[in-house]
């Protein structure tokens, strides 16, 4: 199936995806597109240049799950489902509420459904949040302080965790590169691993939110475990990959249909 014509930055998230869930020919992928194959080898090219793939003659591989994802290419991926998330989770906020949101693509647009609220404060140290919030005049921001981290965007510091000694919102929503019911959340960094493991300690009452595919996912090295009580709210597109943690003791299945 031909995808109509994107932007080049769109084009090159969506290829990234098809290339890593095993689409590799050059011809197919510009027949795929709707574009020329000198365009899809320049388009590789860069997306090799950034480390996403190796360049193979004729094609493109992946170059493995420790690679990590710009969060363009994160947020094209499993869109349906991350909306879905994002709207059950809005449904769980109450107006006036005090919540902390952490970086990444699915609190983004958790954001972005929480952005008419009346009364609302949101803390986060996601750049992702704080655009989806920018022109809202009925949401107060509370924005982190620290270093910028790319690809993620997400705030982070020393600082960032001092911030939040001071602050006890009703409700925390975090994000994961992958989540197992062993170890926990998976994050790129050490110091994002800690960072989401004080989050989760912040407040009255802790979510993850994910899509199917981070479920027994393990990309990174780091993990944040999750030890108190929360909810993972996830689509229900893997029923398999739920029952990991239907028996864990401190641990609520919200699943939600596309």
């Amino acid at each position: 199936m031909t995808v109509p014509r994107q932007t080049t930055t769109q084009r090159r998230g969506l290829l990234l995806a098809a290339v890593r869930g095993g689409d590799s020919s050059i011809q197919a992928l510009a027949e795929q597109f709707g574009v020329s194959p000198s365009t899809i080898r320049r388009d590789l090219t860069e997306l090799a240049r950034e480390g996403h793939v190796v360049r193979t003659y004729g094609g493109a591989l992946d170059t493995g799950p420790s690679v990590e994802r710009t969060l363009r290419e994160k947020d094209a991926s499993h869109a349906e489902e991350k909306n879905a998330v994002a709207r059950a989770a809005a449904e769980l906020v109450r107006d006036g509420e005090v919540v902390l949101l952490d970086s990444g693509t699915t609190t983004g647009r958790l954001a972005h459904h929480l952005a008419d609220r009346p009364g609302l404060t949101v803390v986060t140290n996601g750049l992702t949040v704080l655009l989806a919030l920018a022109d809202s005049p009925e949401v107060d921001v509370i924005v982190l302080g620290g270093r910028l981290r790319h690809p993620n965007e997400a705030i982070l510091g020393t600082t960032v965790e001092q911030q939040l000694r001071h602050i006890r919102p009703d409700r925390v929503f975090l994000g994961a590169d992958g989540l197992t019911a062993d170890r926990g959340l998976c994050a790129p960094t050490l110091e994002q691993a800690q960072l989401k493991h004080a989050m989760l300690h912040a407040g009255r009452e802790a979510y993850v939110l994910v899509d199917h595919s981070k479920l027994g996912s393990a990309p990174f090295v780091y993990w944040a475990p999750m030890d108190r009580e929360h909810t993972i709210v996830v689509d229900d597109g893997h029923p398999a990959a739920l029952a990991p943690f239907e028996s864990l003791p401190n641990c609520v299945l919200r699943a939600v249909t596309v």
